[in-house]
């Protein structure tokens, strides 16, 4: 239940892009499709595992005093391990992604997750977090992707869901719209916990 509930609270109630605002970089950057979104987003899941895992298997024996340079080397080499697997079998995704990948390296989610869960819970409970903080930045980054093809491209997963009557809002690919489309995502869920939160005090 508890391992549920670890999980369920990084994808929903303390979502790493929707309601903590990390990664901003990545995410506004990589989700100009679907496609960049998830596989950003996945890319992201497997270091926070196996960052986390390793980490929290390793903590009673990495001193206080070099605690954030030993995490770091934990997390580049997850991230390493990640982008040649990119270039070998996704050689596609990992041009469109391009240096966002090696820059996982210093997405402060996985720090974050490192410094506040990972080196003061157990292994079990590490993989639990990192798989729903994980999934919750997948989840947004495709959400956020899908929304921007879809208006910007006409398209979602290269696939036309318009008609060829439909002209494509080219801003929406472009920086400002995702900028445009995380501000009124941002305002609908922080709209959503408020009326939760009334509907709880009542």
């Amino acid at each position: 239940m508890k391992l549920r509930k670890t999980v369920l609270n990084g994808i929903v109630a303390d979502n790493p892009v929707f309601i903590q605002m990390l990664g901003m970089c990545p995410t506004l950057a990589v989700t100009t499709s679907a496609v960049n979104g998830i596989a950003m987003g996945l890319a992201t899941t497997a270091v926070l595992l196996g960052s986390n895992t390793v980490i929290s298997a390793l903590k009673n024996f990495i001193p206080s005093k070099i605690r954030i340079p030993a995490f770091i080397v934990v997390i580049a080499t997850f991230v390493t391990i990640v982008g040649l697997m990119m270039k070998a079998f996704l050689p596609a995704l990992d041009k469109a992604l391009g240096l966002f990948i090696p820059l996982i390296v210093v997405n402060c989610i996985i720090l974050g997750r490192a410094e506040s869960y990972a080196s003061k819970n157990s292994v079990v409970n590490s993989i639990a977090d990192g798989a729903g903080m994980g999934i919750g930045f997948t989840v947004a980054l495709f959400i956020l992707g899908a929304i921007r093809e879809i208006i910007g491209a006409g398209t979602l997963f290269g696939t036309a869901v318009f008609g060829a009557a439909y002209e494509p809002a080219l801003i929406m690919i472009l920086p400002p719209g995702a900028f445009l489309i995380l501000g009124l995502l941002l305002a609908l869920f922080n709209w959503i916990s408020m009326k939760k939160a009334r509907g709880e005090n009542r």
